[in-house]
């Protein structure tokens, strides 16, 4: 028997000085300036009975189902905060349920793919597919990706491998199986083939960020190999473009076996939904012109949504009121903008301040819209489409201009291309000419 001596108020004292950590609680050594700021929510989500009371009585409560309802940094990842988009999910449902597809989702930077696929996932977990997801970076490199979605694939799914398996089996995976070497297209394929008892789905979020142009042809490649086989693992492809062929070029050998599907901007209703869902999480409300204000800025984005949502509900919640007005979802935008402006370079902000620059504000403008591509690139003809302009040779002149000494845009003329192409030198200003002129359209 082991006997432990219970420790003295003076002992335990000094150990919590020492840095061993308490639970759910700290004594400062000194009481805490009232006027700094601080923390409205425990790191634990942990609000206590606080939890039930009304919004007046609990704004930390408040803030906890804000952050989660109306969170613009994050995707959403369970269907009880997600709105919208029933009939791109139903579709995709049947493409990879009754048409066996492989399936590429494309559509703008922010218009709710990554969300979409992640609530994809959890219903599809719901009906026993083994989902596999993959972020794609730009240094994104086939052998690693899909070596690590083998490495999650237990090896008891294999066909080869009986259910009652020795214990030694349970912990192996298909990764096992795989040449130590290189990954080879036609040998996952072949490996893949082989499962048995579940259906795949292998993820792979933000491809148009793959940079390798090998990757590429060994995805296309392992599509026709998968679907050749009729193998029971299918590849769902997320990324930024307007068409299919911008995210995985023209490959008609695989055309019959991927079922595109475009991510549009969301309508109206929808954005509206994203919003009462807050509004039941929290407690808060909307004042009909703060709700309509934030839908006109949103042009169909449910990123925009949740931004501009959140910061006007915050402004509320720190004036202790529980209805969001108009003017909450100004000063919130306006908030926004301010700290996009701050996170340019000196000389960025510096240039859009210059009179010639402000006097293209509508090619700007135009430009920022035309520039969501997987690249950044836009031609003038893109330009004009967005102005609705018909002076190609004007707006040509005044994109020149805003190249060389301003140094706003990058050109480019290719060899042989019709011609030149531009892209915003500097990330981040396309998103903020793009706020700004939806504040602007709102009559502010």
């Amino acid at each position: 028997m082991i006997f432990r001596r219970e420790k003295s108020p003076q002992e335990r004292d000094a150990l919590e000085r020492l840095g061993r950590p308490t639970i759910g609680r700290h004594q400062p050594d000194s009481p805490a300036d009232p006027s700094l700021p601080r923390f409205a929510v425990a790191a634990t989500d942990d609000l206590g009975d606080a939890a039930l009371g009304m919004l007046e009585q609990s704004p930390g409560r408040a803030r906890l189902a804000l952050a989660d309802a109306l969170s613009a940094s994050q995707p959403v990842t369970s269907r009880d905060r997600f709105a919208g988009r029933q009939d791109v999910l139903g579709a995709l449902i049947a493409a990879i349920e009754q048409q066996r597809a492989h399936v590429v989702l494309y559509g703008e930077r922010g218009i709710g793919k990554t969300s979409l696929v992640h609530v994809f996932a959890e219903t599809a977990r719901e009906a026993h597919y083994l989902v596999l997801y993959g972020s794609c970076g730009v240094e994104a490199r086939f052998d690693d990706m899909f070596r690590t979605f083998a490495s999650e694939i237990p090896l008891l799914y294999h066909s080869g491998v009986s259910p009652t398996a020795d214990e030694g089996e349970h912990n192996r995976s298909f990764a096992d199986l795989l040449d130590p070497g290189h990954v080879d297209p036609r040998e996952l394929a072949d490996l893949f083939q082989k499962i048995v008892g579940t259906r795949v789905l292998l993820v792979l979020d933000e491809y148009d960020r793959v940079s390798d142009p090998a990757f590429r042809r060994n995805v296309a490649e392992l599509i026709k190999n998968l679907s050749d086989r009729a193998a029971r693992v299918q590849l769902v492809l997320t990324g930024v473009a307007s068409n299919l062929d911008e995210l995985i070029g023209f490959t008609p050998s695989i055309r019959r076996n991927i079922v595109g599907l475009a991510v549009g901007p969301m309508a109206e209703p929808e954005l509206r939904e994203i919003l009462r869902r807050a509004e039941d999480a929290t407690g808060l409300l909307f004042a009909p012109d703060a709700r309509s204000l934030i839908i006109r800025m949103s042009g169909g984005s449910p990123y925009f949504a949740r931004l501009l949502g959140n910061r006007a509900a915050g402004r509320a919640l720190d004036e202790k009121r529980q209805t969001v007005g108009e003017a909450d979802v100004i000063a919130g935008t306006e908030a926004v903008l301010a700290e996009w402006n701050a996170g340019l370079p000196r000389r960025v902000q510096v240039i859009l301040q210059r009179a010639e620059v402000r006097a293209a504000w509508n090619v700007l403008i135009a430009a920022s819209r035309a520039s969501g591509t997987p690249d950044g690139w836009f031609g003038v003809h893109d330009v004009a489409a967005e102005a609705g302009s018909p002076d190609i040779k004007g707006i040509t002149r005044t994109l020149d201009g805003l190249t060389g000494e301003i140094d706003l845009f990058d050109r480019e003329s290719a060899d042989g291309a019709p011609e030149p192409r531009y892209r915003f030198r500097t990330q981040g200003v396309a998103q903020l000419l793009g706020l700004s002129a939806a504040l602007a359209r709102a009559g502010r």
